[in-house]
């Protein structure tokens, strides 16, 4: 027996196909816009300008007063003697070093097996036994007989291996209450026609900063570090539109 679609289903596959197929039509003409040409490099935007951009907020200790001491050269927390060269203010640059080497190997197995079986009758109905033919065929004999049998086994393994060293300039884009910097950093290269790009954000203590005024990514809270590319290369490894909206709506 064949099950019909619900109309509000084939209404909505309708409309997520119409949205991919405007999306998918706008992003050509753009693509068709650069044909011959290489993708051009983003401009340089102030991060706190951003329509996505949220001021980061954490929890915070009491605030402590600031101790001075007077007829004192040396300032504490300082690495130099006459200047700290460290990042330390909203628009101050420093250099943090992406230094990821991941690798997982997670085998998981699973098998469950059960066995079920109910059997209930009745010997003897009101002196069935003592009522002849017909009388005991419209008699109950067996009232319930069920049996069931389930077993499932499941088998799974994940194996991933991630290495991803470079550098990139970042920038202080918030100083919070408790000294903390928020920075955050983007770099951009173009070779030929295909743009990689490298964005890293996250929260730094100043005490984790290296007297050259570098940073390990490792040392970075709260870190988002993404890297990627855009162009023709990118445009070929990814699936068309079409093809992305069936996958999320076809069930099988």
């Amino acid at each position: 027996m064949s099950q019909s679609v619900p109309f509000n289903r084939i209404v909505l596959a309708g409309v997520l196909l119409a949205t991919g197929g405007l999306a998918g039509g706008c992003s050509s003409i753009d693509r068709l816009s650069q044909i011959g040409e290489q993708p051009k490099l983003a401009a340089i935007e102030n991060p706190t300008a951003q329509p996505g951009y949220k001021p980061v907020s954490m929890p915070m200790p009491s605030p402590q007063p600031a101790s001075y001491n007077p007829n004192s050269l040396w300032r504490n927390g300082s690495r130099a003697f006459f200047r700290d060269q460290r990042a330390h203010q909203v628009g101050d640059i420093l250099t943090v070093t992406v230094n990821i080497t991941d690798k997982a190997n997670i085998a998981n197995q699973t098998q469950r097996s059960r066995n079920n079986s109910e059997d209930s009758g009745v010997t003897d109905f009101i002196g069935s036994k003592t009522i002849g033919n017909p009388g005991t065929a419209i008699l109950p004999g067996r009232i319930l007989t069920a049996d069931g049998t389930s077993s499932s086994d499941g088998k799974g393994s994940v194996q991933r291996q991630e290495a991803l060293q470079t550098t990139v300039a970042a920038v202080v884009t918030q100083l919070l209450p408790n000294g903390n910097l928020v920075v955050e950093g983007k770099q951009e290269i173009r070779v030929n026609f295909e743009i990689r790009e490298l964005i890293v954000a996250g929260i730094v203590r100043p005490e984790d900063i290296q007297s050259d005024n570098t940073i390990d990514s490792a040392k970075i809270a709260q870190a988002r570090i993404a890297y990627g590319g855009r162009g023709q290369i990118t445009d070929v490894q990814q699936p068309r539109y079409g093809q992305q909206v069936m996958d999320v709506l076809l069930p099988f």
